[in-house]
């Protein structure tokens, strides 16, 4: 164990299981020239305190753990790694001689991170190939990896068992594992994780020559299964802690609370003092003011307990105390200080044996009292937390009615720690936690307990999580927005993630926005009528032009004006839901009739999938996936339910027209599309979560009107939603045509829907053309229906054919992902008078039993052409 003075007036603490020469100077630290360069260059500020001690024995290749406020930094571990990767000469017996470094993180984000840190500091590092793994639940994806040339690996617990079910050689050339945020990676996957080690013991045991083998694990606090971890898989590690009250965990100090009247609380001093002088101890006892030392000084002195004292008021000063502290204990007599916490610092205590926490303390001052019993820390592994044969220091908590402001705090910690907690500390903290909640009354909705139907962390989220009956209800969905739950139209127009959009509710019948829309357009094309606005207030709508369409807008932020009396304000589009920020002289008036409709942007969520793996977060590959595909596009759903301004839907699907015999077809589901992509995963309590949540308040007629709608209603109609779903290919062929539609229903009745489609200025994309194809052994014809084609262009790529025409003034698009390899270069377009056709020719020969990965309504076989090109398997149209 060392205490560490910096240069600086802060006393830095760390404990150490082994000595530690620090690197405090980025020139003379154990890196490697070029990274060094590279670290300059990009103004790193370090090495930090932890920096300066952690990369010391990491560059040795020594084992290491790490606990420290920074243990989320992976600057902790990524330069030492990546300069002892420059080091051929230590990796010979492997192929190539190179060996690999593998990073696990918790999750895709953090693994994202270190991935992004890892492609910045890479010129440092010569012949640096990072890869990011991360996989959905598709098989295929972990049978394709290839890390062949690969020195570092980052990826998650989860990522890596499933890509080691078709890669077990990864292991074989790993030399260097990283744990990074293991306080996470141990709560959340820790099943895992010891697979993962199990693997890598097995790798170490089978591997030929003299091949390094190394063990990083660094987070923000320690972790019971950190024991194991040291015990079971790692070489005589550094342990290496700068945060006090994580090394008094691992240092096995006993926390003890003791409940109490706040009157009664000398009375149970005296009690636990007559218990220690039973043993020869150094005891502490912190209050936090004057009054209350001399009051329990006074206390002692009365019951014949020898005491000193010390606050900022004592005549006596800290040297002359402390040479009476030291003497008391050397003559056998119990030493007892009774001080104040302001004076922690300046007598630097630390071989105390018993801290009396007299009066409650705060988060910040519980971590100095700890200090002062620091040298009676258990410095081995013990087997297990709190246990008695190692435990040399005491930590006694005085509980009191009064103990209110820091309890959640404390109780977070006695609960890491694993020390036994008074049922009172419970009852207090929940009394707490409640009116925490309250005090968040007035903030929105948690965004995790719509999404999902939970929060993982209320302590820490800054959102409510009950209902608040003045903004929930007063916000909430007129009847006319939903006239019939079991089907809505809605077009979503900003995609906050995958699961969660804002857009609107388009009615059948003559759509309200619809028309105010075109009204404004035409209003604001008079140039007289763009009246520029002088006085930008707060909450007020106006309006704002984007080229040749017109918005509403309402101001939700207005800083301080520049000399032109010009700003910036933030504005929020409230018939889309998104915000944006503008120059305030382009805000316009907006005359009162245009004010009159309610803002028509809802929250739209769709229920029952979240991301795998238990992410908080969807990965950004899935959203962006979601984002293209139903931006601005309109959807069917059905209403489970709705509160405020926010409608769960349960299924939410795209209908396609096909006008030669006017009906509409689905053509794919959002909560299919999502769970196809192997990044998401079903979640059944969803809905029953938020309807959970809502019986809580009165029911609106609008609700009693959707609370009918279980899990089980959806399941039928979610059912004959996905014909991408691979249960319903097992089903017969009656099954199988009925799951197309969602719903058929003539084309006239969609006119007014599809105008207010068309009128979005989302909807900029070109036609769809009809398209028939057919094949032989070797090519495939696709016969687009277009008359004389002008400006087409068709390009070619292995796997996807993208074509595009005008003709008679419209644009015309198809986008086709091929269900079968082609080969690029040998394929053409040749355009005729009444159709463009394109000819792929096949990488492999042989029948293909359908044309495209998914299934597109205006592409059919050509039955004209069915005999040339007949096999005896079966096709499938698209």
């Amino acid at each position: 164990f060392q205490s560490f003075q910096n240069d600086g007036k802060e006393k830095n603490f760390v404990f150490l299981s082994k000595k530690i020469e620090p690197s405090s100077v980025l020139e003379t630290a154990p890196l490697s020239d070029d990274l060094k360069k590279e670290l300059a260059w990009s103004k790193f500020s370090g090495p930090t305190f932890t920096e300066s001690y952690c990369w010391p024995p990491v560059a040795l290749g020594c084992d290491v753990v790490a606990i420290s406020h920074q243990g989320n930094d992976p600057l902790l571990y990524i330069p030492p790694v990546l300069t002892l990767l420059q080091l051929k000469s230590g990796y010979q017996a492997l192929p190539n001689m190179s060996g690999v470094s593998l990073f696990l993180c918790p999750g895709w984000k953090k693994a994202q991170l270190v991935f992004d840190l890892l492609k910045t500091y890479k010129k440092g590092c010569r012949h640096l190939h990072p890869m990011l793994i991360i996989l959905g639940q598709n098989k295929e994806a972990a049978s394709q990896v290839e890390i062949r040339g690969c020195e570092v690996v980052v990826t998650t617990p989860y990522n890596l068992l499933r890509l080691l079910e078709y890669n077990t050689g990864l292991l074989c050339r790993l030399c260097h594992l990283v744990l990074d945020e293991i306080e996470m990676l141990f709560s959340d996957t820790a099943e895992q994780v010891f697979t993962i080690l199990e693997f890598y013991k097995k790798a170490i045991a089978q591997a030929q020559g003299n091949v390094p083998h190394q063990i990083i694990a660094v987070g923000t606090q320690w972790n019971k299964h950190i024991t194991p971890l040291i015990k079971e898989f790692m070489n005589d590690p550094h342990i290496v802690i700068t945060v006090i009250e994580e090394a008094a965990i691992f240092g096995n100090v006993q926390q003890v609370v003791h409940p109490c009247m706040n009157s009664n609380r000398t009375a149970e001093l005296l009690k636990i003092l007559d218990f220690t002088q039973r043993n020869l101890q150094k005891v502490l006892v912190l209050a936090d003011s004057v009054t209350d030392v001399e009051m329990i000084h006074k206390a002692l002195k009365s019951n014949s307990i020898v005491s000193l004292k010390k606050h900022k008021e004592s005549k006596c000063n800290a040297q002359c105390v402390l040479e009476r502290w030291k003497k008391m204990h050397s003559s056998g007599i119990p030493a007892v200080l009774v001080l104040t916490d302001d004076c922690l610092q300046s007598l630097g205590i630390t071989d105390a044996t018993c801290v009396i926490h007299f009066s409650f303390p705060s988060p910040g001052v519980f971590g100095q009292r700890l200090q002062s019993l620091s040298d009676n820390f258990f410095t081995g592994i013990k087997d297990s937390a709190g246990d008695q044969e190692h435990t040399k220091a005491k930590s006694v908590i005085l509980l009191t009615e009064s103990s209110s402001c820091h309890v959640p705090g404390i109780l977070r910690y006695l609960k890491h720690a694993e020390a036994e907690i008074a049922e009172e500390l419970y009852d207090l903290t929940a009394r707490l936690r409640e009116s925490e909640e309250n005090e968040k009354f007035s903030r929105p909705l948690c965004t995790s307990l719509k999404t999902f139907g939970i929060c993982r962390n209320r302590m820490e989220c800054p959102d409510r999580h009950v209902i608040n009956l003045s903004i929930d209800r007063a916000q909430n969905l007129a009847d006319e927005m939903i006239e019939t739950p079991e089907r809505v139209t809605i077009l979503p127009l900003l995609i906050v993630h995958a699961t969660n959009y804002f857009g609107r509710i388009i009615k059948k019948e003559k759509d309200q926005y619809t028309v105010l829309a075109k009204e404004m357009n035409d209003y604001f094309k008079v140039q007289g009528h763009k009246i520029s606005v002088n006085t930008v207030e707060k909450s007020v709508f106006y309006g704002l032009c984007e080229g040749a369409v017109c918005h509403r807008v309402q101001v939700t932020e207005t800083p301080a004006k520049d000399e032109e009396n010009v700003c910036k304000v933030t504005i929020k589009y409230i018939d889309e839901g998104r915000t944006s920020q503008v120059n305030s002289d382009q805000l316009l008036h907006l005359p009162a009739r245009f004010q009159s409709l309610p803002p028509q942007a809802v929250e739209i969520v769709v229920c029952r999938v979240k991301p795998i793996d238990n992410e908080a977060e969807w990965n950004p590959k899935v959203t962006d996936h979601i984002n293209h595909k139903i931006k601005g596009k309109l959807h069917h759903a059905k209403v489970v339910h709705t509160l405020g301004k926010t409608v769960w839907v349960d299924p939410m699907v795209r209908v396609t027209n096909l006008p030669i015999i006017k009906i509409w077809i689905n053509e794919y589901n959002i909560r299919s599309e999502i769970l196809s992509t192997g990044l998401g995963t079903d979640n059944p309590e969803h809905v029953g979560e938020i309807q959970k949540l809502c019986r809580q308040i009165p029911v609106l007629d609008n609700a009693e009107r959707l609370e009918h709608f279980t899990k089980e209603d959806t399941a039928d109609l979610e059912e004959a939603s996905s014909p991408q779903d691979t249960s319903i290919q097992e089903d017969s062929a009656e099954s199988c045509n009925s799951s197309m539609f969602l719903d058929v229903f003539f084309l006239d009745d969609a006119v007014q829907t599809k105008e207010a489609e068309d009128s979005t200025v989302h909807q900029q994309k070109g036609c769809h053309p009809q398209i028939k194809w057919f094949q032989d052994n070797e090519t495939v014809t696709l016969r687009v229906q277009i008359l004389k084609a002008a400006d087409s262009k068709c390009e070619f790529s292995r796997e996807k054919v993208a074509f595009s025409a005008y003709s008679e003034g419209k644009l015309y698009v198809a986008d086709l992902e091929l269900y079968e390899s082609v080969i690029a270069e040998k394929s053409t377009c040749v355009n005729k008078d009444t159709e463009a056709v394109i000819s792929l020719v096949k990488e492999k020969k042989g029948a293909w039993c359908r044309l495209l990965k998914n299934k597109n309504v205006h592409v059919s076989l050509d039955f004209e052409h069915w005999e040339e090109s007949e096999d005896e398997r079966p096709f499938t149209v698209g």
